[in-house]
């Protein structure tokens, strides 16, 4: 048994990105190239076998198919530090300017549908969040004075999905959810006296989890014109990072956030969609991602109420639009908009998890050579987002987090 599930996560670790920052927090903005040029519109519009990833009931009217792409995927990152260091038991950082290394990373997606009668069908979705990655040099003792610094969070989902239309145009559709995900630091052994086990806090290698969820939706014709779609997906329950239970709230729990999306999609000009999106994920619920950052006291760190990254939920609105300017071929753009969740009082652990992205720009094309094959593409840019405020352990500097993203992601599709 151990040997099949060590083969196991082998194979899946095949399919892992290498990780980066992801775009609304760590999440991605989308999932597959045609969802992803449009900003990651389409709750209510499925065209190709990831939709589970954002509705499972859309893989009622994608048809018999077979989905597989990559993402190429570049987050700029840094932090800066103002203001003069203090003497103990002020905990004061380096002044300077510090940027992230390894800039470039590749993200994979498969998916795969099958009409079982005309109105159930089964498919398979696989996608990836790029997760949370830092790493910073040693320079001046590293940023924690630990030496190279930095975390690597990657996150694989599995979502095998039966979808039904029980009516003309309506769909409903559910998906269990098994996820993977793997974690590693280093560089933050100067926390240890606020740990409560300053053994399981850093430099431990790469630690692993597999945990289960399930996601639910509805997509369907309202009028001739219009579309709608909403899903939901519980907090998916993982399995403790044990390396790291001296770092992560509740002993290593890093449970995946619930998830809301909801979305219209009209069609009321010739041969153009026009799609509007609200997502909303509840990142508050996780203590380990949600706890904030302060008060950090001696022996916090992995109880229940040890500081975490301070992360806010964040409800972001996505406005896409699809134009068929022929049978073959299909143009896409789109925009979207989230607050980012880190506030001014958490910059400190979230040097290590600088997700403070709000704006992506989108765009994207479908190229059909044939009946049964096509091309997709898209490209997006994340403009520079800051945020700064006061290391909450020597209040006279300020911390500054910054970052810019960019990417483009190749998919082919197999109509069968």
């Amino acid at each position: 048994m151990r040997i099949k599930i060590a083969l196991g996560t082998l194979a899946l670790s095949t399919l892992f990105p290498t990780a980066a920052l992801a775009t609304n927090g760590y999440f991605s903005h989308g999932y597959g190239a045609i969802s992803m040029g449009m900003a990651g519109a389409g709750s209510a519009l499925s065209q190709d076998s990831m939709a589970a990833s954002t509705n499972p009931a859309g893989m009622a009217f994608v048809g018999n198919r077979i989905d597989g792409g990559i993402e190429v995927f570049s987050p700029r990152r840094e932090y800066s530090v103002e203001g003069p260091l203090s003497p103990p038991p002020a905990f004061s950082l380096q002044p300077g300017t510090y940027e992230s290394s390894k800039n470039g990373f590749v993200i994979p997606h498969f998916g795969f549908n099958r009409q079982l009668s005309d109105t159930t069908a089964f498919g398979v979705s696989v996608f990836a969040n790029g997760g949370m990655n830092t790493d910073y040099s040693g320079e001046n003792g590293g940023a924690f004075y630990g030496g190279r610094t930095g975390v690597n969070l990657e996150q694989l989902f599995i979502a095998p999905t039966v979808a039904w239309e029980f009516a003309d145009n309506q769909a409903i559709g559910i998906s269990p959810i098994i996820a993977y995900q793997r974690f590693a630091a280093e560089g933050l052994q100067s926390f240890a006296p606020f740990s409560s086990d300053a053994d399981a806090l850093s430099n431990n290698g790469t630690d692993d989890a597999w945990g289960y969820g399930y996601q639910i939706g509805w997509q369907g014709e309202i009028t001739d014109t219009l579309r709608g779609g909403v899903s939901w997906r519980n907090i998916v329950k993982m399995g403790e990072f044990d390396k790291y239970r001296g770092l992560f709230a509740e002993q290593g729990d890093f449970d995946i956030p619930q998830m809301f999306n909801a979305g219209i999609a009209w069609s009321g000009v010739q041969n153009h969609w026009f799609l509007l999106d609200i997502q909303h994920i509840r990142y508050s619920e996780i203590n380990s991602v949600g706890n904030p950052v302060m008060p950090i006291t001696p022996g916090s760190l992995g109880t229940d109420d040890g500081a975490g990254f301070g992360w806010d939920d964040m409800t972001i609105v996505k406005l896409g639009w699809q134009w068929q300017q022929t049978p073959g071929h299909a143009w896409r753009a789109g925009v979207s908009y989230g607050e980012n969740p880190i506030s001014d009082e958490d910059v400190l652990f979230n040097i290590l998890a600088p997700g403070v992205q709000e704006w992506h720009f989108t765009g994207g094309f479908t190229h059909n050579f044939s009946d049964n094959l096509e091309l997709s593409g898209m490209a997006f840019f994340s403009p520079t987002k800051e945020v700064s405020g006061p290391n909450p352990l020597a209040p006279n500097q300020t911390i500054s987090l910054e970052m810019y993203q960019v990417g483009a992601s190749a998919s082919l599709g197999w109509n069968f």
